[in-house]
């Protein structure tokens, strides 16, 4: 089990009025925040009293103008890349659907037209058939769109459903 050094600790003691835990995915949006509001680069750990004011984690700083030290910008472009991918799905600008189809002559145009016209934009599609517990002309159709935010995911969704698509939940 990992403990924090003696100085560490006894620093803490001495200094240190309350501790806050953060997700891996709050301080993904907070780096995302700091890299598109800021145009600020900051390693996870430099990121994280950001992730903490953003996701409401300290309460008592709610409608309080609040400085939040942001340190090191030692940060991996690989794991910027998934920073950054985690970040828009966390803030709803980015989906990934999954529908099960009859494959048929149409239905990825059926598709295609809901999300265009509700403002979604595909920026993948993986289409796969023949999985064994599926049914002979079946397929499922995998789709990563772009979107504005959480609401607009919603109606993205409700509409393919409304026309009778049927989402997969993975």
């Amino acid at each position: 089990m990992k403990e924090p050094g003696e100085n560490t600790f006894s620093m803490c003691c001495q200094y240190v009025d309350g501790f806050v835990s953060v997700t891996d995915d709050e301080i993904s949006a907070a780096i995302l925040a700091l890299i598109e509001d800021r145009k600020l680069i900051a390693e996870g750990a430099g990121a994280v009293s950001v992730a903490a004011v953003m996701f409401n984690k300290i309460p008592e700083l709610a409608g309080k103008k609040v400085v939040c030290v942001v340190s090191g910008g030692n940060i991996d472009v690989t794991i910027l890349s998934r920073v950054i991918k985690r970040g828009l799905l966390m803030s709803g600008r980015s989906d990934s659907i999954t529908i099960s189809l009859m494959d048929k002559p149409g239905q990825l145009k059926g598709v295609s037209r809901i999300i265009a016209d509700l403002g979604g934009n595909v920026i993948s599609i993986h289409h796969e058939r023949a999985q064994e517990s599926m049914d002979i002309n079946a397929c499922f159709l995998r789709i990563v769109l772009e979107t504005r935010n959480a609401e607009h995911i919603k109606q993205i969704r409700k509409a393919l459903t409304d026309e009778g698509f049927q989402l997969v939940d993975k």
